[in-house]
């Protein structure tokens, strides 16, 4: 029994040594294989490190060749700008053209109040020509828009009023040839005691009332404007209209043909010489709007401007817009000045001093901007300014342009043009 125990023992002793040899190798294994993945592991974060760091630096080269990519693209478009809003002439073009060029500097400007106002007839010149006497036309020589002469025939009327008025005169004159003649012979026959003294007071008494007579039936048509009766009592009811001052004819209601009434308007006759320039003053404006106060009246349609003084402020306020009305007597020799044309009425103040100031001929507005056409070499180029207070003959500057620097001072209209038509041929 001995025996036997003693070689279970051996048996199991070599059976554990090879699980003991077994499990050292295995562990071995699994150690080298943990130690290859932490390796590996570690080098795939050092690698993802490095590349983070390349990409955040290429992303800055990127960022860096769009910025200067953007502004290059920022300078070429200002470039061409540059290019579109220059006018290239020479020195003699320039003065051909007229253009002063002149130098921004400080000034002394009027101070101004704006107010909108609109051109009118000059009410004191203007007439609405009525016929006064009933009648149909028989002729119209005046046309709508035609200018007319003090006394020329503007319509020819046909009136029985006039025909029974001018038969009267007719019948009062030889009356009055008859007592003349009557009153003549009487006054012999009283000198040479023919006849009593009584004939010869009735045949004066008569005289008179004839006289009377006539002077009445005149003073009737003189009244409605026919003077004059045509031999043998020819065309007793032909009426002459005519222009009761030189002007031109605004407004027409007559035709051929047409029976009128005695207030009828048929024209309208306006002395377009001279026209009223009206705007209206809120109360808190009227100190500073007195007769006798120069202005500068401007309007958007056209380039012109023109001095006046005002000539009227009311004195009442009106019920539905509680403002005065006021107004400016304008010549209009050329007749640019037209009714109903809207204008800006500048009233002007007391001087007061500006550091930059340009003629109020160079500034320009050109596609909504305010533009001033600075001299360079070669020509004028185009920049934005911002213009402040003007008396019609300076304009004060707040920025766009520095004092001392040369700029286009007249005639810029003309750059204008040619900067349109350099535009249009940039177009295509």
């Amino acid at each position: 029994m001995a025996i036997t125990h003693k070689a279970i023992t051996r048996k199991q002793a070599i059976a554990m040594a090879l699980i003991v040899l077994a499990g050292i190798i295995g562990g071995g294994a699994v150690l080298r294989s943990e130690r290859s993945e932490a390796g590996h592991t570690d080098g795939e974060a050092h690698a993802d490190e490095g590349t983070g760091e390349h990409k955040e630096v290429d992303h800055k080269e990127n960022d860096h060749k769009e910025g200067a990519s953007a502004e290059a693209g920022h300078k070429e478009e200002e470039h061409k700008e540059g290019e579109e809003r220059r006018v290239t002439l020479s020195a003699a073009q320039i003065a051909a053209a007229g253009i002063i060029v002149e130098s921004a500097g400080p000034a002394q400007l009027q101070s101004a109040a704006q107010f909108q106002g609109e051109i009118r007839f000059d009410e004191d010149r203007t007439a609405h020509v009525v016929p006064r006497l009933a009648g149909v036309a028989e002729a119209v020589n005046a046309s709508l828009g035609q200018s007319v002469k003090k006394g020329q025939v503007l319509a020819v009327i046909a009136s029985t009023s006039l025909s029974e008025q001018r038969s009267e005169l007719l019948t009062a004159q030889k009356r009055l040839e008859l007592a003349r003649s009557t009153h003549e012979r009487e006054k012999k026959l009283w000198q040479e005691k023919i006849s009593a003294e009584q004939d010869y007071q009735q045949a004066q008494a008569a005289l008179q009332e004839a006289e009377i007579a006539v002077q009445n039936a005149r003073q009737k048509l003189s009244a409605v404007g026919a003077v004059g009766v045509s031999a043998a009592g020819a065309g007793l009811n032909r009426f002459e209209i005519r222009a009761p001052f030189a002007g031109t004819i605004v407004e027409k209601h007559l035709s051929l043909g047409e029976a009128v009434k005695e207030d009828a308007s048929i024209f309208t006759l306006s002395d377009l010489s001279t026209v009223w320039a009206e705007f209206t003053v809120a109360p808190k404006d009227l100190a500073a709007v007195r007769v006798g106060q120069k202005v500068i009246i401007s309007s958007t349609a056209f380039e012109s401007r023109v001095e006046g003084r005002i000539a009227y402020v009311g004195a009442l306020l009106g019920e539905q817009t509680r403002t005065a009305r006021a107004r400016v007597t304008l010549t209009n020799p050329q007749g640019a000045w037209r009714p109903g044309l809207f204008v800006t009425v500048a009233v002007l103040g007391d001087d007061q001093a500006v550091p930059v100031a340009v003629n109020s001929e160079a500034v320009q507005t050109i596609d909504g901007e305010t533009m001033l056409f600075v001299a360079t070499p070669g020509g004028f180029v185009a920049r934005q300014v911002k213009v402040g207070r003007s008396d019609g003959h300076k304009v004060e500057l707040s920025s766009g342009l520095q004092a001392g620097e040369s700029y286009a001072a007249s005639k810029t209209f003309v750059l204008k043009s040619e900067l349109g038509k350099a535009s249009a041929e940039h177009g295509h």
